[in-house]
């Protein structure tokens, strides 16, 4: 014998000997009750493969179904992502392109001025051209 049929015999003696002191209508009632529990145990009704079928429609097999599971809205979901990843990553170029190209231009415009070089030096003059007033 098994664990689970040592475990099983457990339970029976436990029932039985709870049930010992019932009523013989309340014992046919139990009886009657197990043997429909049994049934519906035995054989899987077809409501309930029909709902198992549904819940498990469009899963893709465990193999494989050929396309990687993705079907057609799959793939459009995963272009639409990809085309919107691939703008983002241009407009962030491209905003640091533009802000390149300002501080490029602003650093010219400082170096072909006639500013004295004592300016440069100067530590206010440092502190005009961090700040954002300008």
């Amino acid at each position: 014998m098994n664990n689970d049929d040592e475990f099983a015999k457990k339970i029976t003696g436990y029932l039985d000997s709870g049930a010992s002191g019932m009523r013989a209508g309340t014992l046919y009632r139990l009886q009657q009750a197990r043997a429909r529990a049994l049934e519906k145990l035995a054989v899987p009704t077809p409501a309930v493969e029909t709902r198992m079928a549904h819940a498990l429609a469009g899963m893709g097999s465990a193999t494989g179904s050929g396309d990687g599971g993705l079907r057609r809205g799959g793939w459009l979901g995963l272009g639409a992502a990809l085309v919107a990843a691939m703008l983002l990553f241009g407009w962030q170029q491209w905003a640091t392109w533009q802000q390149t190209r300002e501080i490029e231009e602003i650093d010219a415009q400082i170096l072909s001025s006639d500013l004295p070089i004592d300016a440069y030096i100067d530590q206010g003059f440092r502190t005009w051209l961090t700040s954002d007033e300008h």
